[in-house]
């Protein structure tokens, strides 16, 4: 199992390469939530989300023989966008396997980073034995999004450069997919912020981790349909299960609804413009699902790579439902 010298390591093997992202604070947030909240601004790392550090951490280990031939991972758009980001700095071939739903705009930035992209259609292939078949048949090394230990160690430095700006926390708020995020998050904090309570937080429809944790057997679900693209994993992995069982306090759900309604407050109100499954931990707090009244809280804001249309769209309907309820009240 992992331990935090791993996530040391990785600080030092991302350092200089990686952004050290800013914490963000609102007094008007504070307030809303009766509570100081440190927010870690991952949506303005590399590649627009935590994925870079465990992406770089990974890729830049590798022996030349190994990044001659090249790198396959499969990603619905952040993982897919910090590979292919780091393999253009290191001048490494990437190869991504992305859903043909993936969002328009994460398609087309992962191209732009000059990766060869090979689209599947999620409900009936897939990507995990896409991309091992392509590996095997190049000799390529395959690099996960979440269960890979230098993954997990690099996705756990966001954690500790919060800790070491916020100090000790008395909670942690973090996004779950695949657990990688949560599971190297964890790991800073049993070290950095032995009482700090270490919450993971999912879209409800892909609520795989919660049952997991609960009931300490793995569950997964299948293509789940949450506006969180980047939660859309079938199961926490091999490496992060148990890590998360060892290491996390509680795992809790969100809406969609709950994650439209607090992006669209970090957007007008903070100025940030973050995805769905980037406030994912910070939608448990802002919609009062978990109560952190009175409590210094820690939240990773993951990723900030989305459609602005489709934003839009969510934006609009959110207020012709409030529009609608406050005309049944009147």
């Amino acid at each position: 199992m992992l331990t935090f010298e791993e996530v040391e390591d990785a600080s030092r093997q991302i350092r200089g390469v990686a952004h050290r992202t800013p914490v963000a604070t609102s007094r008007l947030l504070d307030d809303g939530c009766s509570a100081r909240l440190f927010l870690k601004c991952e949506n303005l790392q590399r590649g627009g989300a935590f994925k870079f550090r465990g992406a770089y951490n990974a890729v830049s280990r590798l022996t030349e023989a190994e990044r001659r031939r090249g790198v396959v991972t499969f990603s619905s758009g952040n993982h897919a966008q910090a590979v292919a980001l780091v393999g253009r700095l290191l001048n490494i071939p990437v190869t991504i396997v992305m859903p043909q739903s993936a969002p328009a705009m994460k398609l087309a930035a992962t191209r732009g980073y000059g990766a060869d992209v090979r689209t599947y259609d999620p409900a009936t292939e897939s990507r995990e034995d896409i991309a091992r078949e392509l590996a095997e048949s190049r000799g390529s090394t395959l690099i996960p999004p979440f269960d890979h230990p230098h993954v997990i160690a690099g996705q756990g430095t966001a954690a500790a450069e919060l800790f070491e700006d916020a100090g000790p926390l008395d909670v942690l708020l973090v996004p779950c997919g695949g657990g990688g995020l949560l599971s190297g998050s964890a790991l800073a904090a049993r070290r950095l912020s032995p009482r700090c309570k270490v919450v993971g937080v999912e879209p409800e429809a892909g609520n795989d981790a919660v049952l997991s944790f609960r009931s300490r057997v793995l569950h997964s679900v299948h293509n789940p349909r949450t506006i969180a693209d980047g939660a859309r994993t079938s199961s926490l992995g091999q490496w992060t299960f148990p890590l998360v069982l060892a290491n996390v306090d509680d795992l809790i759900t969100v809406s969609d609804d709950d994650l439209v309604e607090t992006m669209q407050f970090v957007w007008t109100r903070m100025k940030l413009v973050v995805e769905p499954t980037g406030v994912l931990g910070l939608a448990a707090a802002f919609t009062g699902k978990l109560d952190i009244r009175g409590r210094k809280v820690g939240v990773i804001l993951s990723g900030g790579n989305v459609d602005i249309a489709s934003a839009a769209g969510w934006f609009t309907a959110m207020r012709d439902i409030r529009s609608a309820e406050k005309g049944r009240v009147d």
